[in-house]
């Protein structure tokens, strides 16, 4: 399952990577997010409640940063367990990039699902996903733009299907997410929500 897509904040480069890599922040941005803990300098631990579907269950997760460029680029890697629930898998590339006075938040994210979790359709999940990653980014934006000295607020994108993916591929699911993951982010946001 894959899922792409950028946002827009109003906020310095190095603003948006603080705040990117902070616990606290993105306990406040991920739907359902019990708690985010900092296990070692590239290695974060999340407790979240998710409802997907008839499914709501309780995810632990493991996700560990590498490939740091700071404040430029991370992956974002892990894994979550929803006991029967199921499982999430996988990884997201978020990269930052300047604008004029913005950041430009780029993520791809790339990720299995497996369980029930899986068997609840791939639509379902898709649309899952989007949402919380809209969620995830509206609450990130308006904290990141809250606590920047940086330009007004600038109008967020929503996350996009990957070009010309078949149906089937195109049912993403992001933690980070774990995310997603970042994420959180975006990907991250997903990702530490599995």
């Amino acid at each position: 399952m894959q899922m792409a897509g950028d946002v827009s904040i109003a906020a310095d480069r190095q603003h948006v990577w603080t705040a990117l890599n902070d616990p606290d922040v993105l306990r406040q941005c991920i739907p359902g997010c019990a708690s985010v803990t900092r296990e070692a300098d590239n290695v974060l631990l999340a407790k979240v409640t998710a409802r997907i579907g008839p499914i709501k269950a309780g995810f632990s997760g493991k996700v560990l940063l590498s490939e740091l460029d700071p404040p430029n680029s991370y992956v974002i890697s892990g894994e979550g367990s929803g006991g029967a629930a199921g499982f999430a898998k996988g990884s997201a590339a978020v990269k930052l990039t300047t604008v004029g006075s913005a950041t430009q938040l780029q993520y791809q994210v790339d990720a299995a699902v497996g369980g029930k979790l899986a068997q609840i359709g791939a639509r379902l999940i898709d649309s899952t996903a989007r949402k919380m990653a809209e969620d995830f980014f509206a609450k990130f934006v308006e904290i990141a733009e809250s606590t920047s000295a940086a330009a007004p607020a600038t109008e967020t994108v929503a996350p996009a299907a990957p070009p010309s993916a078949p149906q089937s591929a195109q049912s993403g699911t992001r933690l980070l997410v774990v995310a997603a993951l970042v994420l959180l982010a975006a990907a991250a946001a997903y990702y530490l929500s599995l």
